[in-house]
């Protein structure tokens, strides 16, 4: 139970420090990708499935995102 709660602190920090470490442009990125997501799920929960353009604006905008992210 201890080295779970450690284990959780630890991963927490550490992803903590990534997003320090990051420039303003990927935090940029990140949060257009974030926006869109809302507005998908926004959209699915109206209508049900998932525009083509919806997947598309998704994965370019994924790709600029940089490999290692958490």
């Amino acid at each position: 139970m201890v080295l779970r709660l450690l284990y959780l602190v630890f991963s927490q920090l550490m992803q903590w420090l990534v997003l320090l470490a990051r420039d303003a442009a990927a935090k940029d990125v990140e949060l257009l990708v974030l926006r869109q997501e809302v507005s998908v799920l926004r959209r699915l929960m109206t209508y049900g499935s998932l525009a083509c353009a919806t997947a598309v604006v998704r994965g370019a905008v994924g790709r600029a995102l940089p490999l290692g992210r958490p």
